[in-house]
């Protein structure tokens, strides 16, 4: 999709219209939008799709064809109107939160509903597009979330393209950080979706990072934390995320699995842990983000705590390994002093090293996209 996100660059091979030329094109868009003809809407559409593909300045200068342009999505509209319609609104979304707002204004929310259940397999993945691209204004997550999109969005998690899961599970993530929206997806059951989707992504990228900020907000709720707990793999999935995803990928995942611990450390604490997740914690306590540096603390003391006395610990173990790392880094230590360290861990630590491999090798991840 063509621009779907609000953070998607431009490509090269895209060339912006010059000033002159884009005041000349944008008057005939606006023009022939006014039309009654279906032809010149549909030619007014596919022009203003173009225009707004790249250029903000075009965004601003055709704010007024949102009305007429929603106009064409109507049911009662030739078919062939609503794709380039809604492409059309998309790409003026696109960065510009007075056009998401209007959009949302002038009632094109009920027609974006209407075609996320479109068998119309472009339709669809339009849809689910255009709400990503809606659903990152402030302004417009608590009507989203209001207007019965969000289990269509888990739906299309579920059953869509490729394409479309991925705009979907981004969706979502906008919408989860308003708070009242938290109960409708929870209610939606999106975790195991969710795990598939990560599951069958690359670690570092950015549709992982948007299924742990997702996987970050269910584990907040009981139902979500027994989801990903019951789903083959689950854990593992953020784990590896913690591991080599992104900076705020990685600060998602280690959120995610706080929060789980903290919620019943007797039942998370061994699941987490047989996930290999110690050296992860370890240089991410290092090398994290301010927030991620807190939570991987927070989370490592956690895990070290033993219903056990320390005098019944082996002193080669790994949990006393890591409680002396903990100790030194707790004093400033410098991180290449606790990348050294790390590195006599695993050293001496090989045998449980070796088990937590073997453990991996036990689990089927589907080819990364």
């Amino acid at each position: 999709m063509e621009a779907a996100a609000d953070n998607q660059s431009p490509s090269s091979s895209d060339v912006d219209v010059t000033p002159r030329g884009a005041s000349s094109a944008v008057l005939r868009a606006l023009q022939l939008i006014q039309y009654d003809d279906s032809d010149s809407k549909l030619q007014a559409a596919k022009e203003i799709r173009r225009l707004t593909k790249t250029s903000q300045r075009c965004r601003r200068l055709l704010a007024e064809a949102v009305i007429p342009l929603v106009s064409m999505l109507r049911v009662d509209s030739p078919q062939s109107h609503h794709e380039s319609a809604l492409l059309a609104l998309l790409n003026l979304a696109v960065k510009d939160e007075r056009n998401k707002m209007s959009i949302v204004e002038a009632g094109a929310l009920d027609h974006v509903i209407r075609f996320l259940q479109s068998e119309n397999i472009n339709l669809q993945e339009s849809a689910t597009a255009a709400l990503l691209t809606l659903s990152a204004s402030i302004s417009n997550k608590p009507i989203i979330g209001a207007s019965g999109a969000i289990p269509l969005l888990v739906n299309i998690l579920k059953h869509g393209t490729t394409q479309a899961k991925v705009d979907a599970v981004m969706a979502l993530s906008n919408l989860s950080t308003y708070t009242d929206n938290l109960t409708v997806i929870i209610e939606t059951d999106p975790v195991p979706s969710v795990v598939t989707l990560l599951k069958s992504s690359k670690r570092s990228s950015k549709t992982a990072e948007k299924c742990c900020s997702v996987i970050e907000s269910m584990v907040g709720f009981d139902e979500g934390r027994t989801a990903l707990a019951a789903e083959d793999g689950g854990i593992l999935a953020v784990v590896e995320v913690l591991e080599n995803g992104t900076r705020q990928a990685r600060e998602h995942a280690v959120g995610a699995l706080l929060t789980i611990c903290e919620s019943d450390r007797c039942k998370y604490r061994e699941p987490i842990l047989k996930e290999g997740v110690i050296p992860g914690l370890l240089e991410l306590k290092v090398q994290g983000t301010p927030k991620s540096q807190t939570k991987a603390q927070t989370l490592l003391r956690l895990l070290r705590e033993t219903p056990y006395p320390r005098s019944e610990i082996q002193p080669d173990t790994l949990e006393n390994i890591v409680c002396n790392i903990i100790s030194q880094i707790d004093s400033d230590e410098q991180s290449s002093k606790a990348k050294k360290m790390l590195a006599e861990m695993v050293q001496v630590s090989m045998e449980q090293s070796l088990r937590h491999l073997q453990q991996r090798a036990l689990v089927c991840t589907p080819t990364d996209l």
